[in-house]
């Protein structure tokens, strides 16, 4: 009768609700695992998709790359954003500003990254902020909790990035980076989703 009761309940739930219950879900479960992975591994698998990354067409392109700054067991970022800088790409990456996603080209990763932006992300200090026009950025790395084969993402919540994205011309490639656990068969979307051009796992 339990189950029965529940799914009753569900059926009367709009499906708008529905998909924001299933992203809780999901994002619930993705996250425990993306912050109880073995440390080796994770180094391990984040320089395989460093290779992978470097390897893409588009991204040898590119001059002008985003990369998101690393926290709390993500693919780790920091060598990717050192060592493109090393082979003269201009580099930007985010930053919270009045509610939105905003870029800054960065020229010292470990000198200009000191401040705690929302959920306690690294971003660039306002004495070090240098704005990029958007139309220059030629390729984006982006981040998710989770994302599917049909390379949609699922973020943690803020829309930030599905707004920023949505900004962007259609052209320019969307690169998400991530580890195999975090891919599911389908991911529940709704219409401000923006989808990935290309998805690098290890």
């Amino acid at each position: 009768m339990t189950w029965v009761k529940k799914s009753l309940t569900m059926e009367r739930i709009p499906d708008k609700i529905k998909v924001k219950l299933l992203k809780k879900d999901i994002r619930k479960k993705i996250l425990l695992k993306i912050s109880s992975q073995n440390i080796f591994l994770r180094h391990l698998r984040s320089l395989l998709i460093y290779k992978k990354l470097f390897s893409l067409k588009e991204f040898k392109l590119a001059k002008v790359v985003m990369f998101f700054v690393s926290f709390n067991g993500e693919v780790e970022t920091m060598r990717m954003i050192s060592e493109a800088l090393k082979i003269g790409k201009k580099v930007v990456v985010p930053l919270i500003k009045d509610n939105f996603l905003i870029v800054s080209e960065l020229l010292n990763p470990e000198k200009e990254l000191q401040k705690k932006g929302p959920y306690g992300i690294s971003e660039p200090i306002p004495s070090n902020f240098r704005p990029v026009d958007l139309s220059q950025i030629d390729l984006v790395v982006v981040p998710g909790v989770a994302f599917d084969k049909s390379k949609r993402r699922l973020g943690r919540g803020g829309g930030y990035y599905d707004h920023f994205l949505s900004t962007l011309s259609p052209d320019v490639p969307k690169v998400g980076i991530c580890f195999k656990f975090q891919i599911i068969q389908n991911l529940p979307t709704e219409s401000h989703d923006i989808p990935l051009t290309h998805l690098i796992t290890s």
